[in-house]
């Protein structure tokens, strides 16, 4: 799997949540494939001995490793989105799909924690997950700078606003 989204021509995935009583789309969102980095992907123990399939190893794919801006709902809560605002999502982010490899991580890293914090946030507030940064890019030594030039990417593809002295709001 890991190959798979690696390579130049991984998939789009999408995902259907529907209600079995009622036959009825609850929820049908894409991921575009940009979205999918080495740790979106979990793997899991091999099958046991007495398994048909025994020693396969198969994967998981961890959702919650995935911004909110990269999950594109067409149906939510039941209701259609406007196709104008699916498109205006999907161009908002697909400047990820030119991205090197290493730096879309970084980028999605830095996009997961500003899911995490308020509308309205501060510089400080993202250095608070320095530590956690770290633990992801152990060979990288400048994890403010490298925090700050995400920002700047994300202000410039208009995910989120600078509103000056270090504070922040999100747009998506």
């Amino acid at each position: 799997m890991i190959q798979r989204i690696n390579s130049n021509n991984n998939p789009h995935f999408f995902f259907l949540h529907y209600s079995q009583r009622d036959l009825e789309v609850l929820n049908y969102l894409v991921i575009p494939n940009y979205f999918f980095v080495n740790n979106t992907i979990e793997r899991r123990k091999p099958l046991g001995l007495n398994a048909r399939r025994a020693g396969w190893v198969g994967c998981s794919i961890l959702l919650q490793s995935i911004p909110s801006a990269g999950r594109i709902f067409l149906v939510r809560d039941r209701k259609p989105e406007r196709k104008e605002k699916v498109r205006a999502i999907w161009d908002k982010t697909c400047f990820l799909g030119s991205q090197k490899r290493d730096a879309r991580g970084w980028t999605i890293e830095v996009m997961r924690i500003v899911d995490k914090l308020a509308s309205s946030f501060n510089l400080r507030e993202v250095y608070a997950f320095e530590p956690v940064l770290k633990k992801k890019f152990p060979s990288n030594n400048f994890i403010k700078d490298k925090i700050r030039q995400q920002l700047q990417v994300l202000r410039d593809k208009s995910l989120i606003e600078f509103n000056g002295n270090g504070s922040y709001s999100k747009t998506f």
